[in-house]
């Protein structure tokens, strides 16, 4: 990885920020490499990050299916760290960090461009109302899906892995970091307040009827993403969905087929499907609700999202009865 001198310098060399044209626009673009674009043929992939110290691995990954082209990171906050940690580890023609931090921003034709010419994307952690607030129902929205839908790659780690799949913890009105919203602020009332769930950001046909979770095993989060299932169901929103929740240092890398291998130190990624509605799932009401399939999935194991099944991990079925979370695995262990 280049040095933090280095970096700066190849910082103030090669960085530029085009001038925004839409009245106030507060967009910031910082690049590292080659100023101008390249022209490369990307391939399809998500990296779906859980969270915690970044894992060289999945941007590895990330960078190879951007086949030396453009990297670019996109945030609502924060600064370009991620500029000199990428740009050591892959070789590509430019790595860039674009800044997005409201709707005013969002609707500038040259944040648009700037997305437009990236061969991968990376969405940083942070808080995800930021994005689905200042991004949703915006250019930045539209161009994100049109690079997906010819085969731009793309990744998210914690906030912006909360962001790829169809159903989405919105995390709206909650602090930069939504570790205050637990299990036991959910399984006695699924609809507490701070439950707030959005849909349709990202059009990624493998991740539909899908929703995510990060900082898994390390934050207890089983309770809450239980509740985000449940909550789903009765809303109407699909009679059966979907999660992936990745522990802190683990990462899933998935295909465009589907196909998925989870990586790092962590604690890895658990595959779950609710296929009963739930028997309780009302304001004030603690949470009932049986027969959610799980499929826990350590570093080296597979699965695929489009069979939604698994090997070189381990199965088991949870049930949630007034609050309480009971597993089949020996010990009621339900990670």
């Amino acid at each position: 990885m280049i040095s933090t001198i280095a970096a700066v310098l190849l910082s103030s060399l090669f960085a530029f920020a085009p001038q925004g044209t839409a009245a106030g626009s507060s967009y910031q673009y910082m690049r590292i490499g080659h100023k101008e674009d390249a022209k490369t043929n990307p391939v399809a992939g998500i990296a779906m990050m859980g969270g915690g110290k970044d894992l060289d691995e999945a941007f590895k990954w990330l960078c190879q299916k951007a086949n030396g082209g453009d990297f670019l990171i996109l945030r609502a906050t924060d600064d370009d760290a991620y500029n000199p940690y990428v740009n050591g580890l892959c070789h590509l023609n430019s790595v860039a960090t674009l800044i997005i931090p409201d709707r005013t921003a969002a609707a500038d034709p040259d944040v648009a461009d700037i997305i437009r010419h990236a061969e991968a994307i990376f969405i940083a952690g942070g808080n995800q109302a930021r994005y689905i607030n200042f991004w949703k129902d915006t250019p930045v929205e539209d161009t994100i899906n049109e690079a997906l839908a010819r085969g731009v790659p793309i990744g998210g780690t914690s906030a912006g892995l909360a962001v790829e799949p169809e159903f989405v913890y919105g995390a709206l009105g909650d602090k930069e970091d939504d570790n205050d919203l637990a299990s036991t602020d959910v399984l006695p009332d699924p609809y507490f307040p701070r439950v707030t769930l959005a849909r349709d950001f990202l059009h990624l046909p493998v991740l539909k009827n899908t929703i995510t979770d990060s900082h898994f095993a390390k934050r207890d989060r089983m309770g809450r993403s239980l509740g985000f299932l449940a909550r789903i169901i009765q809303d109407g929103w699909s009679k059966s969905p979907r999660e992936i929740a990745i522990d802190e240092k683990s990462a899933v890398l998935v295909e465009a087929d589907g196909k998925a291998t989870v990586v790092g130190s962590g604690k890895g990624a658990y595959f779950m499907q609710a296929t009963q509605a739930p028997q309780a799932c009302q304001k004030g009401v603690p949470l009932t609700m049986k027969g959610i399939s799980v499929f826990k999935g350590p570093a080296g194991a597979h699965f695929d999202l489009a069979s939604w099944s698994g090997t070189d991990g381990v199965s088991y079925t949870l049930s949630v009865e007034n609050g309480a979370i009971h597993s089949t695995q020996s010990n009621n262990t339900i990670y």
